[in-house]
């Protein structure tokens, strides 16, 4: 039987020669992400914000400020709407109810499902979460150390691993990743919750392990040939990673488009954080890790370099002086 093949044998890509544009792509893309970010804000859940999330599916798609007036005809505080995966299905949000225990945010979701039921026959609850803003503030706070800590310790163990400028082109490209899932999520409104938090870090594991292997080849290469340019360096390990990259990525979107299409609403941001992750994060590894290394003056063998200058400058030194005349 035939192996499945998805990068023929022999692939000779120059990567390299596309590296200044994927530098100028790679730079327009993270300026929009980080405009968006700030521009549009991110569509922050209960776990982040604190307050009552309500889930609600709808018989049709309703009219949402005939719905808005309901739930705000209730005391319980001003309401937030927000479509959930499909017209039909909406998210209320309610403030943090002072003194709220259990026992009164039942009640209270028990009082928003009775009107709009009332109000909208055919109406279905689906679930709600509650959760303080102290706490929502804590979550925040962990979910931005977690995110950071990953980060540099990555980047550290890439410096002790490898050379420095391995480890500053890892950092390039994780946080490049970082950033696109941000501008991610403020283009689409998708809710921002821990569950997101959890995706992002399961980007940067993918993006590391992907950089890791590549990088590993680079510096294989970079001692079996020593005189070899470091461009050419760069392109041969790269094609010769390039079949485990494609098979992996492919393989885990094809799993990620089933629980997309099949998850049901409840995991579509999480799925579609995984799949832009999955997308960024090996183009990252390709065009933007692999190529910042030749513009951070990595060469093939920089202990032979090092120990040349060193044998010329005594030699220089202990050279006699000719005698004038």
């Amino acid at each position: 039987m035939k192996l499945l093949k998805l990068v023929p044998d022999h692939t000779n890509i120059d990567f390299v020669r596309l590296r200044g544009w994927a530098f100028g792509l790679t730079l327009l893309l993270s300026v929009l992400a980080v405009g968006v970010t700030f521009y549009k804000g991110l569509n922050f859940g209960v776990d982040f914000e604190g307050g009552l999330m309500i889930e609600e599916r709808f018989a049709t798609p309703p009219d949402l400020d005939r719905l808005r007036d309901v739930v705000d005809a209730q005391g319980l505080g001003e309401a937030s709407l927000q479509q959930f995966g499909d017209p039909r299905t909406l998210t209320i949000r309610l403030p943090v109810q002072e003194g709220a225990d259990e026992g009164a945010t039942n009640a209270a979701v028990k009082k928003v499902e009775t009107a709009i039921g009332q109000a909208f026959p055919g109406a279905t609850f689906s679930r709600y979460s509650t959760i303080s803003g102290k706490v929502s503030g804590e979550l925040i706070r962990n979910g931005v150390l977690a995110v950071v800590l990953a980060v540099l310790g990555i980047g550290l163990f890439a410096i002790v691993r490898f050379e420095w400028q391995f480890g500053v082109s890892t950092i390039a490209a994780i946080v490049h990743d970082l950033v696109m899932t941000l501008g991610f999520f403020a283009l689409t409104q998708f809710e921002f919750d821990l569950n997101i938090v959890a995706a992002v870090l399961t980007i940067i594991g993918y993006s590391i392990n992907d950089k890791i292997v590549i990088d590993d080849r680079i510096r294989e290469n970079m001692r079996r040939y020593r005189k070899m340019d470091m461009r050419e360096i760069v392109n041969l390990s790269v094609n010769e990673t390039l079949p485990r990259t494609v098979m992996t990525s492919v393989t885990i979107l094809l799993a990620l488009a089933a629980l997309l299409f099949l998850g049901g609403h409840v995991l579509r941001g999480f799925t579609a954080a995984m799949i832009l992750g999955i997308v960024v994060g090996t183009y990252s590894s390709i065009y933007v890790s692999s190529s910042l290394l030749i513009t951070l003056g990595l060469r093939a063998d920089p202990a032979l370099e090092k120990v040349k200058a060193s044998a010329i400058d005594n030699a220089e030194r202990v050279a006699p002086r000719t005698p004038r005349s």
